[in-house]
């Protein structure tokens, strides 16, 4: 959306973007609308690729929100994503309908943020790091206690079984879509609010942020909720699209690689950049699978590559390049024509 601010001297102009509101609405309107109809669209197996990049896209949304806005880095949002399959399951145990159930299991996962948020807000840095690792672990290790959800070998996701693999499939691909339309909007609206320029003033400088009278501490508890909720999302939308729920499958440690990956790779900070990310690691992962070892070796040196030379991120570099935002979310100055 472009908003226009032009000083009384008309010196300079401050604008959201170089695009017209018409022009970002009617984009916007065209790629929901493909999405949409992907499913009747394309092959098969290209929704199922399409179910698994719009959950990555999720959990890296989730995790640039918290590390690249907010500047909290955690290394354990697996957990919540994990959390996020079980409480669909439990709901689903219960009677209730699996792709019904995500939306109540996202909201579980804020509700047990919240008093987690009491004990990791008192760290920084590495510490907080460390000790988000530690929270994920730990409710790992509180689901493989409990026998009505399995245990350790797992259980079926009720509820499924009366779908055929073409429903199931269509089924899976929409909720992913939906649960990834819903938290990147949610994301870019937020960060459009008063709440994104807090949390900007937060990043760039704590102690002046307090001093200019910023709730720090209150800001951060509310956007570590908010992940969690969307990272509850991406586990909900998991344990759906792989209907046999174990913590081995939703607790993986390779979920955290692959949100900094992707958010590293696409630009820290940016909406566009985990989309980016997203869209690089499954390029990559689709044409290096049969690589064996190679495969590792390429993301991990190209993480390098880009954190060295390039740490704004690939989106960083294009949008300095040519002065493009396809979602922005603050404001860019504009020197006038002569």
């Amino acid at each position: 959306m472009s908003d226009t601010l032009t000083s009384a001297n008309s010196l300079v102009q401050i604008q959201r973007s170089t695009f017209s509101p018409l022009f970002s609405l009617g984009g916007v309107i065209a790629i929901s609308a493909f999405f949409t109809l992907a499913p009747w669209l394309l092959a098969a197996s290209w929704v199922s690729i399409l179910s698994n990049f719009f959950i990555l896209v999720i959990m890296a949304t989730m995790w640039n929100l918290l590390a690249g806005y907010a500047g909290m880095v955690s290394i354990g949002q697996q957990g919540f994503v994990g959390l996020g399959a079980y409480a669909t399951l439990y709901f689903a145990l219960k009677g209730m309908n699996p792709f019904v159930a995500i939306p109540f299991a996202a909201l579980t996962c804020g509700v047990i943020a919240i008093p987690i948020t009491f004990l990791l807000l008192r760290l920084r840095g590495g510490y907080f790091s460390v000790a988000t690792w530690v929270v994920s672990d730990s409710a790992m290790l509180l689901v493989l206690s409990v026998a009505y959800l399995g245990g350790g070998t797992g259980k079926y996701m009720p509820g499924l079984l009366t779908l055929s693999s073409t429903t199931l499939n269509h089924d899976v691909y929409l909720a992913t879509w939906i649960g990834a339309f819903v938290v990147l909007l949610g994301t870019y609206l937020l960060l459009r609010s008063r709440v994104g320029l807090l949390l900007s003033s937060m990043r760039d400088n704590e102690i002046a942020a307090r001093s200019a009278g910023a709730k720090v501490t209150s800001t951060r508890r509310m956007i570590y909720v908010v992940v969690a909720i969307g990272c509850g999302v991406a586990g909900g939308v998991l344990s759906v699209s792989q209907p046999f729920v174990q913590p081995g499958n939703e607790f993986q440690l390779q979920f955290a690689a692959e949100m900094l990956f992707a958010t590293m790779i696409g630009g820290l900070g940016t909406i566009e950049g985990p989309i980016l990310g997203s869209i690089i690691f499954f390029a990559l992962q689709q044409s290096l699978q049969n690589w064996g070892v190679w495969y590792l070796v390429i993301f991990g040196s190209l993480a390098v590559a880009v954190a060295i030379w390039q740490p704004q991120g690939l989106w960083g570099a294009i949008r300095d390049r040519f002065h493009v935002e396809l979602l922005p979310v603050g404001y860019r100055v504009k020197e006038p024509r002569a």
